[in-house]
């Protein structure tokens, strides 16, 4: 996991597997960086991501559902297709913002 921190933005690329096993690592990540640098808009590059399953789908909700009370915000990025059809089929897309600029698919958070 790579971590860019720019004022209250935290950009954090992943890569391999957001399973059971890494998922505990990413949401450990987040919330101390929303607690201790008040980051407000967290973005996630998962360019380099093979696998997601429930607890990785979980963490990411989770944090969105940390963030919107304060007025914050989680932006996905590059999602692969096969886990953006993932992601389709849990109903993220409906409620965050996805930006994939090699595929068609979820720009503002809307499959096309």
């Amino acid at each position: 996991m790579d971590k860019k921190i720019e004022r209250q933005t935290l950009t954090l690329s992943l890569s391999g597997e957001l399973d059971m096993r890494s998922s505990e690592n990413l949401r450990q990540t987040i919330d101390t960086e929303i607690d201790r640098r008040g980051i407000r808009t967290v973005i996630l590059d998962l360019h380099d991501v093979t696998f997601v399953d429930s607890s990785g789908l979980g963490v990411i909700l989770g944090r969105y559902k940390k963030l919107l009370p304060l007025g914050g915000k989680i932006i996905i990025k590059h999602a692969p297709p096969h886990i953006y059809k993932i992601m389709e089929l849990s109903g993220l897309p409906k409620i965050i913002p996805f930006e994939n600029e090699s595929t068609d698919v979820g720009r503002t958070g809307n499959a096309q």
